[in-house]
């Protein structure tokens, strides 16, 4: 027989781990010496110990290699478990190479440019939202033709709100689609978070729920509005390095905004699908 030392020794795994396994009765020793508690072990446990480390390197919990060492699962059952772990596998592989693809296309604008960005584009999902929000039309896109539509909304739907006795809920959102007129006009709409007790058809402004976004590309710019163009340009390239490409306008929620723009902090998120 073998003490725990030297068995741990030949399975090439720690004594810790070996009394763990006698705990939960995973493998439990052959012989307790009844005096000192001392575990020994026979050599013919090594092929026990060695299945274990096995499954165990599968991705299989404990509980799972005892189920199958204990032959409480079948052969079915077992494929189904594997199948399973294939398929968690092959998400982790797939959510490596998109980070790795990530940091390629970090390492590739570093190298072309020569500097580091000092703002980080995050993909993540964007919840519903109820807003109350008035609506405008701008020539474009543009910043210049978007600013003048986008401040006397959001100023005109704040004096309502005060007038009407509802708080924000939360930081003001500017949101875009195609106009109907279909000769590049943008309908621009100035909304702001209200509560779920805020209902539409009661006020003089309409109450929506934004819906959500799956998937957000998102980048902080800090600065006025009118200088947005290098953030968006930087999201665009991540978009388009990284695989994806975009689903419609982004959004902007606008997380700090004083007196001065040059304080504003605002976060764009622009939904993303991919390929």
């Amino acid at each position: 027989m073998l003490n725990i030392g030297d068995f741990a020794s030949h399975g090439r795994v720690s004594v810790r781990m070996l009394r763990h396994y006698d705990a939960i009765g995973l493998l439990r020793p052959a012989r307790v010496d009844p005096v000192s508690g001392y575990r020994f072990y026979e050599a013919s446990q090594l092929a026990r110990l060695n299945r274990v480390i096995a499954l165990k390197e599968l991705g299989f919990t404990l509980q799972q290699v005892r189920a199958v060492l204990d032959e409480r699962v079948d052969a079915a059952e077992l494929r189904g478990m594997l199948r399973l772990r294939r398929a968690q596998l092959a998400a982790a592989i797939a959510a490596d190479e998109l980070r790795l693809a990530r940091v390629e296309a970090r390492l590739r604008t570093i190298e072309s440019e020569g500097t580091m960005s000092v703002r980080d584009v995050v993909v993540k999902p964007v919840p519903s939202v109820r807003v109350a929000q008035l609506t405008g039309v701008a020539a474009s896109y543009e910043p210049e033709d978007i600013g003048p539509v986008i401040g006397p909304l959001f100023a005109e739907l704040c004096r309502r709100l005060a007038g009407a006795g509802i708080e924000a809920a939360g930081p003001s959102v500017a949101h875009y689609q195609d106009a109907l007129e279909g000769n590049g006009s943008v309908l621009v709409g100035a909304a702001v978070p209200v509560g779920p007790s805020v209902r539409t058809g009661a006020h003089d402004f309409e109450v929506v729920d934004l819906p959500p976004i799956g998937e957000a590309a998102t980048i902080v710019h800090r600065g006025p509005m009118d200088e947005v163009l290098g953030a968006g340009q930087e999201l665009a390239r991540f978009i388009e390095e990284n695989g994806y490409r975009s689903a419609g306008y982004a959004r902007e929620l606008y997380l700090e905004c004083p007196e001065d723009p040059a304080g504003w902090v605002t976060e764009l998120q622009e939904p993303v699908v991919r390929g």
